[in-house]
């Protein structure tokens, strides 16, 4: 049996990986600030696959939040395989309109955040030889007018996990960031609709955990970027 714990999975993209990984025959827990939001997502994908998925309420942004989540996943299932760092939040506006708090919201969260979560699950992953995914951003690569926070919080996560990815594999722990562009989910208060059919979907995402997962142990694709294959429809 293999484990996996996912930051924000409670809706979005976190939701569409933990999706794929029950079908794998994968225990998923997931997080969120509010319980009552990581019961609910968890309680949607035991109706699918019973018993594949427990929720748990943790803030990335607190390092001891962080340290129970990991310990609640040992304590339910023994171990941790895979962490996959999804939480994640945006403010966009110009430089001379961006508060201080949506400035350290942005960084807590996006980088930060990861950070806790590394340090909270590595003892873990050495045991298991595991796996840490990171979600980061095209805009980890390619900044935009507005995106002060959002490209530094992005730019700072794609550096971060490759120099994470140096630092552990070593102890045979796999590190990758995934940087997606056009997502649908419910990112910076958007609700998924019609509109949204060619943007990619949250269980593309979730394939794309899935094939990392599966590759061989002697071949790490380290960084992948990933776009919808056509534009937005006119």
């Amino acid at each position: 049996m293999k484990t996996a714990l996912i930051t924000g999975g409670s809706k979005g993209i976190g939701f569409g990986v933990a999706a794929v990984l029950i079908q794998e025959g994968i225990k998923v827990a997931i997080t969120s600030r509010s319980q009552a939001a990581a019961d609910e997502a968890a309680e949607v994908l035991n109706s699918v696959v019973p018993s594949s998925a427990i929720g748990i309420e943790s803030d990335v942004r607190n390092m001891k939040s962080q340290q129970a989540a990991v310990d609640k996943v040992i304590a339910e299932w023994g171990q941790l395989d895979y962490y996959i760092a999804n939480a994640g939040v945006g403010h966009f506006a110009p430089l001379a309109d961006l508060s201080a708090e949506q400035w350290n919201e942005t960084i807590d969260i996006n980088l930060t955040g990861v950070f806790y979560s590394a340090k909270a699950s590595l003892e873990a992953l050495k045991k298991s030889k595991g796996y840490f995914i990171t979600i980061a951003s095209l805009a980890g690569t390619n900044f935009f007018a507005q995106g002060t926070a959002y490209n530094a919080s992005k730019f700072g996560l794609v550096g971060f996990t490759q120099a994470m990815m140096m630092d552990v594999r070593d102890f045979d722990i796999k590190v990758s960031t995934i940087m997606p562009g056009s997502v649908a989910t419910y990112f910076n208060g958007h609700v998924p609709n019609d509109a949204d059919d060619w943007k990619i979907q949250p269980e593309d995402i979730g394939i794309i955990v899935r094939d990392l997962l599966k590759m061989p142990a002697r071949t790490l694709p380290s960084k992948i970027e990933v776009r919808p294959s056509k534009t937005a429809k006119k």
